[in-house]
């Protein structure tokens, strides 16, 4: 079956709390007849929205695709989280890169969390972007490779939004035993991500970008222009970026070959009132230093939004609470007993080396995806540096594109079933606490 539609029916929002509390509008139109345009662009969540109102302010006649609706995808279904960095520490970065290498990449991640925190004051104060995002460690080692990365960043970013805290301080703020230390990064922050890609979408349009819902691509005819197919008409475009993430079909190998899906969950828990400064001192949001990592913060509600569960075949499990909920539990007894209002899963695309991958798979066509769990700013900025690529800007886009990211063992056909064994064995590996 193809993956669009393997766990969501076309066009349905899934039964999320983002979709229960988003203003969404009406169904846009899909694509009927041909059409030209300057850049076609393939998925309209972060990525493909930012590129699409960066090229349409600059003139370009854009026209957007997506299978399902704005927002459909992981956008719209995340943690809502806006970190810091990338999935690897600025030290990791220069020791292999070199240090002016890693300094740019340090600019634009900077510059990612700076867009969406001014896209949300300006255009979408219903997103309700706050700032504060923790990270707790479950070892003292754990907690000393955190305290190192955050002095290197004071040192030799002047990085100094990042509390570095002790057991006590971090048990205080973040209510579970577990934690052995940890940080506080305030310059990173957490927000509604499905309303901030629908308010992204309205200002794409008003630049005048053409989104077209319900409107698979379906092939890629390469050329210049290329051709991209639908099942009711085409586009010929000059330029296209793909950006479907860990939901685009495999329109490109080479993408494909460096790009998994995988599926994540997250449960909305009932409003828990005064409860919940049983679980968070303030209003933050965490994520841990699990392998499959545990992510987590309060709703405006004051819902427990909890997200751990990862699963890497095709399809979701078929009960996805049971062992969700199990987790949010062995971390914070104190929820045993709340019900779950809401559980809903979503696909993302991830790398073998948890970075970006960024890529001209051909002279007219860039893709960006693999934003592995760092996508609310990072994605956003590839679609910004991939539409100023296509204006004729790639100084942005050639620092992104260097970033390491090798194919899977065994390509596109074997990634699935190896990954499936490596995480089998971390997965062990955090139960064990090794």
């Amino acid at each position: 079956m193809n993956p669009l539609y393997r766990n969501d029916p076309p066009g349905a929002y899934p039964p999320s709390w983002y979709a229960a509390t988003a203003s969404i509008g009406p169904q846009r139109p899909a694509l009927a007849g041909d059409l030209r345009a300057d850049l076609c662009i393939v998925g309209a969540g972060y990525t493909g929205l930012w590129a699409a109102r960066v090229a349409a302010e600059a003139g370009l006649r854009v026209v957007v695709l997506d299978a399902h609706r704005v927002g459909f995808g992981a956008s719209g279904r995340n943690g809502g989280q806006v970190g810091t960095g990338y999935n690897k520490g600025q030290k990791w970065l220069a020791a292999r890169l070199g240090a002016g290498r890693a300094r740019a990449l340090w600019d634009i991640a900077e510059a990612a969390k700076a867009q969406v925190r001014d896209f949300c004051a300006t255009h979408a104060p219903e997103a309700r972007y706050l700032p504060g995002v923790a990270h707790g460690e479950y070892s003292t080692g754990e907690a000393r490779a955190m305290r190192d990365e955050a002095d290197h960043l004071a040192r030799e970013y002047g990085y100094d939004q990042i509390e570095v805290m002790g057991r006590d301080a971090i048990q205080a703020l973040v209510k579970t035993p577990h934690y052995q230390g940890g940080i506080l990064d305030m310059g990173a922050g957490h927000l509604h991500p499905l309303r901030y890609a629908l308010a992204l979408a309205r200002h794409a349009e008003a630049a005048g970008a053409q989104i077209h819902e319900l409107t698979e691509a379906t092939a890629i005819s390469p050329g210049a222009p290329a051709t991209v197919l639908t099942p009711q008409g085409r586009v010929v475009a000059d330029h296209v970026i793909l950006a479907g993430n860990g939901y685009l079909p495999n329109l490109q190998g080479t993408v494909a070959a460096r790009v998994m899906p995988i599926n994540s969950f997250i449960a909305a828990t009932e409003p828990l009132g005064e409860r919940a400064a049983q679980v968070l001192a303030r209003d933050i949001a965490v994520a841990d230093s699990k392998f499959v990592v545990n992510y987590y913060r309060l709703s405006e509600d004051r819902r427990f939004l909890f997200g751990g569960r990862e699963s890497y075949t095709l399809g979701y499990p078929a009960d996805i609470t049971t062992k969700l909920q199990q987790r949010m539990v062995h971390l914070f007894p104190q929820l045993a007993g709340a019900r779950i209002d809401h559980v809903w899963g979503g696909t993302l695309g991830i790398t073998m080396s948890r970075l970006p991958h960024l890529a001209r798979v051909a002279p007219n066509i860039l893709s960006g995806a693999g934003f592995s769990g760092h996508g609310v700013a990072l994605s956003g900025m590839a679609g910004r540096v991939m539409a100023e690529a296509v204006i004729g800007q790639t100084g942005r886009l050639d620092v992104m594109a260097a970033l390491p990211v090798p194919p899977f063992p065994g390509g596109a056909a074997m990634r699935a079933p190896l990954l499936t064994l490596a995480m089998t064995w971390f997965a062990l590996r955090d139960r064990l606490g090794i």
